[in-house]
């Protein structure tokens, strides 16, 4: 059974993934050091898989503590998911995000780079898209200049793999720069659990109906779309999770065609934030209260993916779709963990 390291194995999306590796056949191992995650959370994959994944309350910053895990497992792969993510919060504290999403990647690089055989999974964003000047946007896309510093970290780091990966032919990495993963596992026993007010639509939705949060506030409704409000391509963090083994296989396997390879990750349809909230009030039956604010800083238009190569060359399809994100979104919410 090949180790897989997973930083940030505990948070939303990493903790899904770990469920995936393990029904995949393969042995997660974890870090996190549960800044925007819990230690609960590993009690909970538990719960789903059977065994509990070996864990490692670490930060991924930390050199000397991540070369342990190295040395004493004999890792096959990684996924990195361990970043700060709130868009939001990079615009307010710039400083907290270079120095973190940038330090995590290249500490693990600086260790990767020793073993014998390296192969990386990277969590990349549409953020880097920017206000592109084309949709659905492809993996050729220009990228526009960044509307935050989290989606310029995005950036950076894609620019640090590719010219690692061009210098260190040992080491396979693929970046998957995936859309907005909402919804939860099927249990209902793992799903979003962001610490403090929620940035990210969907978990301050639920929140707001369940009486924990006041009005939903739709962030501008007069931009250049149909209902005048954001539009995003919405994932399934479960499809998403299934796109992190596959491509992981394909390094594994050595079906890679570059030692370096970028994969849009989404439905390919754009929904906007009305359409949201009214497609969640249908499949759940209940009333969302929100009002109409001002343009959030930092905030793209609209994007969505042109999902024809992750399709085709993975072999990846997404399985569940805006009813079943929202559905599962709301059941998360209900099951009070």
């Amino acid at each position: 059974m090949k180790n897989i390291l997973v930083t940030g194995g505990l948070g939303y999306i990493g903790s899904h993934t770990v469920v995936a590796l393990h029904e995949a056949g393969f042995n997660p191992i974890i870090i996190d050091n549960c800044c925007n995650s819990s230690p609960l959370f590993l009690e909970r994959i538990a719960k789903i898989i059977g065994p509990t994944p070996l864990y490692y309350n670490l930060d991924v910053c930390d050199s000397k503590a991540l070369n342990e895990v190295f040395k004493t497992h004999e890792i096959q792969g990684v996924i990195h998911f361990a970043a700060y993510k709130s868009v939001g919060e990079s615009v307010s504290d710039p400083l907290k995000y270079y120095r973190n999403n940038l330090d995590s990647l290249l500490t693990l690089l600086e260790i990767m780079k020793k073993q014998t055989s390296a192969k990386l999974i990277f969590s990349s964003s549409c953020s880097l898209y920017g206000d592109a000047k084309e949709q659905p946007v492809k993996e050729t896309t220009p990228l526009e200049k960044s509307q935050s510093p989290y989606a310029h970290t995005k950036q950076v780091c894609e620019e640090i793999l590719t010219a690692t990966c061009l210098s260190e032919p040992k080491l396979n990495a693929i970046s998957l720069r995936y859309f907005n993963p909402i919804g939860a596992h099927k249990s209902g026993i793992i799903g979003e659990a962001p610490i403090g007010i929620p940035s990210n639509l969907i978990p301050f939705l639920t929140q707001s109906v369940a009486g924990i949060r006041g009005p939903l506030t739709v962030y501008g409704s007069d931009y250049d779309t149909p209902d005048g409000t954001c539009i995003r391509d919405y994932i399934h963090v479960v499809d998403l999770a299934d796109a992190h083994v596959i491509a992981l296989k394909r390094l594994i396997a050595n079906l890679n065609e570059s030692n370096y390879e970028l994969f849009n990750i989404g439905t390919g349809k754009g929904s906007s934030v009305l359409e949201c909230i009214r497609t969640f009030e249908e499949v759940n039956g209940v009333k969302v209260n929100y009002t109409l604010g001002q343009r959030r800083e930092g905030d793209v238009v609209k994007v969505w993916a042109d999902t024809t190569k992750a399709n085709e060359v993975l072999g990846w399809k997404t399985k569940l779709d805006l009813k079943d994100m929202l559905r599962s979104a709301w059941q998360w919410q209900l099951s009070g963990i």
